[in-house]
């Protein structure tokens, strides 16, 4: 009896829809048509990217240098490379306000400008600003209650932050300021990075409506990416060499002391002949041999050191570079028909079948 029940009410349900079915191609015909409209305004969009390999390892020899090295009696075997950053932190690198400043604040080229400006200044300046029409009709429609908060709220003023009295100095705190918030929010929407832990890649991609300022982008974003991994990278070694290099003349200094200190007791005890003489000799003997030793090898380390910040190594492995797309990535202006084709279909039965519910409900 239940399944019964069931089937006459589906066929009831099919009949309600049959008996309304203008309402329902008028609902989704209207849905057609703006979807239509929406998949021709939309822009096309270009999509610039580039593979790259990050070194996950450290290089424990000095390479070609290892040889002149040698033969200059320096051994390299413990000199290493750095340190290397995990490509898990490379997320928080690209969100790091250094990073999104100078990503923003270089300089592009941008088609029928004849001078490269800044990418701050392409979003902000409402001379540059091209008209789209989709974009006006969204923000004026869905997006409108947006607006109206935004416009009652007002832009916050964009001071300059002053870091507090004993932290910093009075050096300005690094921040973001409003505007350049809002760019980094709409461009961080069409710039993302994404990692392939199982095949060990790193990949960077832009999708912009210009194909040659997306793959500027991308270039630059790699750039910086390689400079402050290299940044980190060399913080550890750079370090260690300011501190050998102080020991160093410490122990040069020291050295250097006790070698005039045993040469003037030679001169002046040119025929030892008391004990005391010798025992003296042999006391500063070993302390200058001592010394030199000391002496020696931080020499060594002095320029292994040198070597370990000098030495170049690709930190990033480029397996895919930056090309300026020619073939769009969107927009899939059928799949966006399609859509709201369904969705008027939905919407049209949802009507024909809710809104007399509704409107029983009401009375």
């Amino acid at each position: 009896m239940e399944k019964e029940e069931d089937t006459i009410d589906l066929v009831a349900l099919l009949r309600k829809v049959w008996v309304q079915r203008k309402t329902v191609l008028v609902i989704t015909g209207s849905f057609m048509v703006l979807g239509l409209l929406v998949a021709l305004l939309t822009p096309n969009q270009y999509t610039a990217r580039c593979t790259l390999v990050p070194q996950t390892g450290q290089q424990s020899s000095g390479g070609s240098l290892s040889g002149l090295a040698a033969m200059a009696g320096i051994n390299l075997g413990s000199v290493t490379s750095g340190e290397v950053l995990s490509p898990n932190v490379y997320p928080n690198i690209i969100k790091n306000a250094a990073f999104q400043k100078d990503l923003i604040h270089s300089l592009y080229v941008f088609e029928n400008i004849e001078e490269p400006v800044t990418y701050y200044e392409y979003a902000t300046d409402p001379k540059y600003g091209k008209f789209n029409l989709l974009g006006v009709l969204k923000k004026y429609t869905i997006g409108l209650p947006g607006t109206i908060i935004g416009a009652i709220r007002g832009e916050p003023e964009d001071e300059p932050m002053r870091a507090a009295d004993g932290v910093t100095g009075n050096e300005p705190m690094l921040h973001l300021t409003f505007k350049e918030e809002q760019v980094l929010k709409d461009l961080y929407k069409v710039f993302t990075l994404s990692l392939n832990q199982k095949e060990g890649y790193v990949q960077l991609s832009t999708t912009l409506r210009d194909p040659y300022l997306a793959a500027q982008i991308t270039s630059k974003a790699q750039l910086l990416l390689q400079e402050y991994l290299t940044g980190f990278k060399l913080q550890k070694v750079q370090a260690n060499l300011e501190f050998v290099e102080a020991t160093y003349e410490e122990a040069k200094a020291n050295f250097e002391a006790k070698q005039e200190e045993l040469a003037r007791f030679r001169d002046a005890n040119v025929n030892l002949t008391s004990a005391v003489a010798r025992t003296r000799e042999e006391k500063l003997q070993s302390e200058y041999s001592l010394l030199l030793s000391v002496y020696t090898e931080l020499a060594k380390q002095k320029e292994q050191a040198k070597i370990a910040v000098t030495e170049t190594t690709p930190i990033l492995t480029v397996i895919e570079p930056v090309v300026v797309p020619v073939e769009k990535s969107g927009p899939f202006r059928a799949k966006m028909l399609m859509i709201y084709t369904f969705m008027g279909l939905v919407v049209g039965i949802g009507w024909v079948l809710g809104w007399p519910k509704v409107k029983d409900a009401f009375k």
